[in-house]
């Protein structure tokens, strides 16, 4: 009786022991690694993750948000790595072919023109597929039809296909096609129908990222005070307090005007729990460190700059400001 008591004892207290495991970081399920990354909390995500995959090495999910700590931070290769490793777990997926395009393009963007060109090709096959996949993906739709509008022909660009793109967008995402029109204009130095469309994107919908869109349009006009009106609405249409804030504060910024409400912007950003890996929170510290430097305060960009690396150790921009500072 002693025995199988104490066998009882013992098979319940493997149970207990995997129940905490299975609660601590170790086990962490993908979901939560996407929270941490969310956060910009990309050192955690990372590990968790890690873990996620040494026991599922064939989670093609967890491939994809790897693919997107690594991209957040600037790793283009270590992000083509595990997106393409996702992408062959799960070919069907069109969020990991439009992030895979995106990781090629950060790796054309600085690479020779010789392989440029060969990682063009690569990031338009990724973002056509991507919209192939799934048509109502907007966000690949968008990238694929920037792509277009940048791309010279040869690697499979063109304003011509610009424009059937918006065309296909139109009865479903009417803003964002007019987006796309706004940016063919623009490459074709048309001035007059790109702040048209601009406008006729935020007609569509009002949301923040169209009025940002056309306040940066009126800061590269060299429109400041209309740029100012433009960011000033996007920022009330922004009741999430998403990545808009930090984009309206990139463009003030640039303008060098209100510095102190860029720097309200980023810190609501900051404290906002609509954060996101459109904005991740460790680069906006650093963009918030390089404001506060600029306005002469040295303590509190250092503190910005430290806080950024305690979230990402291996964001060398973050590295080097707190180096610096």
């Amino acid at each position: 009786m002693v025995a199988k008591t104490n066998l009882i004892y013992t098979r319940m207290a493997f149970v207990l022991v995997l129940f905490f495991l299975s609660r601590s970081p170790l086990f962490a399920d993908d979901a939560q690694a996407n929270s941490l990354l969310q956060q910009g909390r990309v050192d955690e995500a990372r590990i968790s993750l890690q873990g996620v995959l040494a026991a599922e090495p064939s989670n093609a999910y967890a491939h994809q948000l790897l693919c997107r700590v690594y991209y957040a931070q600037e790793m283009a290769d270590a992000a083509i790595q595990e997106c393409e490793l996702g992408a062959s777990q799960n070919p069907g997926d069109s969020n990991t072919q439009m992030w895979l395009g995106r990781a090629y393009g950060m790796k054309a963007s600085h690479a020779r023109p010789l392989t440029a060109f060969a990682l063009a090709r690569k990031v338009r096959y990724s973002f056509e597929r991507a919209v192939q996949l799934d048509p109502q993906n907007i966000q690949a739709m968008s990238d694929l039809g920037e792509f277009y509008v940048e791309a010279p022909a040869i690697v499979g660009g063109g304003l011509d296909k610009g424009r059937a793109l918006a065309s296909r967008m139109q009865p479903r995402f009417p803003s964002q096609s007019h987006r796309l029109l706004a940016l063919i204009a623009s490459e074709d130095k048309d001035a007059g129908t790109a702040e048209a469309e601009f406008k006729k994107a935020v007609l569509a919908g009002r949301t923040a990222a169209a009025y940002i869109d056309l306040g940066q349009f009126y800061q590269r006009q060299n429109q400041p005070d209309k740029a100012l009106e433009a960011l000033q609405a996007g920022i009330a249409a922004d009741r999430r307090k998403d990545s808009s804030l930090v984009d309206a504060a990139s463009i003030l910024t640039a303008m060098n005007r209100s510095p102190q409400l860029a720097e309200d912007l980023l810190r609501e950003y900051l404290s906002s729990p609509a954060q996101s890996d459109d904005a991740p929170a460790f680069k906006v510290h650093v963009q918030l460190g390089d404001l506060l430097a600029h306005q002469g305060d040295a303590t509190s960009a250092h503190r910005e700059y430290a806080a950024a690396a305690a979230l990402a150790s291996n964001y060398a921009p973050a590295r080097k400001s707190l180096q610096g500072s």
